[in-house]
């Protein structure tokens, strides 16, 4: 079976692989680099965690919910760039694809996990802020609970200076400079500053700076559809049926003051990871 999920209640001394053999058909091998992937998550009273520890000691009343999918657990995330490892919590640049946050599915293509065992020495993860699986850019995780939520509240508090570039079709430079998009999302307010850098008269593009005072999903893209200009490779909002490369939207500067040390912290992506109009034209 390419796709499916089972869940089953616990009801005599077993382990964790003997329980999910009995109900899927699957290798011993292929059940253990599923859970390694993610796609086994366990309760207990109230608790539902995801369960990677194939020894763990299962109790009767126990509950396995294990979701298996060929097409997701086949899919190999690009590798992340550590930027900046401060023990309490690192930053990383995110390629296109890797996600922010798993599924129930798995959480082997997200950035937390990429983090995780790849980081040494090895240290928990939590997720403090979100970019979309199409975006790439600065993206931090935490290591520690009190750290996550010290760092998550500077994000949802808008203390963190946060600047794009992204690549649109057509000639912001007709538009005033800089051009404030003040158009609500989902019913919330939400502003965004863009600036042209350069437009490439040829290919009509143009590469704008973009700081944004909210964060609300999918913002930038939104505003930039909403003024006639949309991000090249915006397969939801933009020119799908013409765009054949990556979403042209990257975070690539972060400026807050740290909350944990109170120190001022800038990180920037080296040229080469921005997205490039001479890239596209080529």
């Amino acid at each position: 079976m390419k796709k499916f999920e089972c869940h089953i209640n616990i009801d005599r001394a077993i382990n964790i692989v003997q329980a999910l053999q009995i109900q899927c058909d699957l290798t011993v091998g292929e059940i253990k680099k599923a859970i390694d992937k993610g796609a086994l998550w366990h309760s207990r009273g109230k608790t539902t965690q995801r369960c990677r520890r194939l020894k763990k000691i299962l109790h009767i009343g126990d509950k396995l919910h294990f979701y298996y999918d060929v097409e997701v657990l086949s899919q190999t995330p690009t590798p992340a760039i550590l930027v900046a490892d401060f023990s309490d919590y690192s930053v990383w640049y995110k390629p296109y694809g890797m996600l922010s946050q798993g599924s129930k599915w798995s959480d082997h293509c997200t950035i937390t996990r990429w983090a995780q065992k790849n980081l040494l020495p090895e240290r928990p993860v939590f997720p403090v802020h979100r970019l979309d699986r199409a975006a790439t850019g600065l993206i931090v995780v935490a290591h520690s609970k009190s750290a996550a939520r010290a760092l998550s509240m500077m994000f949802e508090q808008n203390q963190v200076e946060k600047i794009y570039h992204i690549i649109v079709h057509g000639d912001h430079q007709q538009r005033p400079q800089p051009d404030t998009i003040n158009l609500a999302i989902d019913d919330k307010a939400a502003r965004s500053h863009f600036l042209c850098l350069e437009h490439h008269q040829t290919s009509n593009l143009s590469l704008l700076q973009v700081n944004i005072e909210s964060g609300r999903k999918h913002q930038i893209r939104i505003h930039a559809a909403s003024i006639g200009l949309p991000v090249v490779g915006d397969r939801l909002h933009g020119k799908a049926s013409n765009d054949q490369v990556n979403l042209q939207l990257c975070a690539v500067q972060l400026k807050f003051t740290c909350p944990i040390n109170n120190t001022e912290q800038h990180f920037s992506l080296p040229v080469e990871l921005h997205p490039q109009l001479a890239k596209l034209i080529t």
